[in-house]
């Protein structure tokens, strides 16, 4: 006969389930009021704190500062962090100088180009100083030297072309290394002053072989299928400018060309009929004068 179970025993488990359920709920009614009591507290306490900082202009002020600080050392703290390396030499490796530091003369031609070309007139100034030096050394107009720099490059110092002629006198690198290896080498194509001095020897070795100002920009540019007369015209146009500029007055917008091809006229034997032959072929211009015994082959050169 089996003996009944302890109502005591077979009621424990409920119990304690029921124990346990009361207790997670009053842990949460406990939490509630906590939390409930804190944010109260809290905004008492910051209602408090308006009052007082509206009432007290001094502590008000006080930490108005405090959070101006805070707020100013983590903007700094955050720009320390990602700030770029600095070089307070940088400007001293600048290619640059205050035009009014310059002759008149100098001043009034950088200040033209530079409003010309839309660079600024600080690195033109050097280039123009440049030219002047370099020019009354080697006896070349430094305007003819500055007008081949706006054709070539319009003072774009790491300008390149098609053929690979490099900087601002537009020098084929790769054929007059060897003018750059005084300068540390061909990299140094890529310098505005080490340019300008290379390609100036280069344009004084061309007008020495030619025998022209023109014929010498012709060598210059490397004229082979052309004759090259829109590339001297355009340099000796800008070169007529700047001298313009140089001495004070209006540059010219319009400037004749210098350099035309020489027109052959036909050979007419008496025995031809004159009439006729001017039907049949339009009238010749007039002769031009060989580029070599123009009357500018001279000009931009010193004695």
């Amino acid at each position: 006969m089996t003996a009944n179970p302890n109502p005591l025993t077979a009621t424990a488990p409920n119990s304690w389930r029921s124990t346990l359920r009361m207790t997670a709920a009053d842990f949460s009614r406990g939490i509630y009021v906590v939390t409930h009591n804190g944010l109260a507290l809290l905004g008492i306490g910051l209602a408090v704190g308006l009052i007082v900082l509206a009432a007290r202009g001094d502590l008000r002020q006080n930490a108005e500062q405090h959070l101006l600080d805070w707020l100013v050392a983590r903007h700094e703290a955050s720009q320390n962090a990602k700030m770029i390396m600095v070089d307070p030499t940088a400007a001293d490796r600048a290619t640059a100088v205050l035009p009014h530091t310059l002759p008149e003369q100098q001043a009034m031609v950088a200040h033209w180009l530079s409003r010309k070309y839309r660079v600024a007139p600080e690195p033109l100034a050097v280039l123009v100083a440049e030219a002047f030096r370099v020019g009354e050394q080697v006896r070349i107009d430094p305007t003819l030297i500055l007008a081949v720099m706006a054709i070539e490059s319009r003072f774009n110092p790491f300008a390149q072309s098609p053929v690979g002629a490099q900087g601002l006198m537009q020098v084929l690198t790769r054929v007059h290394t060897e003018k750059y290896e005084n300068f540390g080498g061909a990299l140094a194509a890529f310098d505005p002053l080490t340019n300008l001095r290379v390609g100036v020897q280069v344009l004084q070795d061309c007008i020495r072989r030619a025998g022209s100002i023109e014929g010498g920009l012709r060598l210059y540019v490397g004229a082979v299928s052309t004759d090259g007369a829109d590339y001297i015209n355009k340099v000796m146009a800008e070169h007529t400018r700047l001298q313009h500029v140089a001495m004070g007055r209006p540059a010219p917008r319009h400037v004749e060309p210098t350099w035309t091809i020489p027109v052959i006229a036909p050979r007419v034997t008496p025995s031809e009929d004159t009439t006729d032959l001017v039907e049949q072929a339009p009238t010749p211009g007039p002769a031009t004068a060989s580029p070599v015994a123009t009357t500018t082959q001279t000009q931009g050169l010193r004695s």
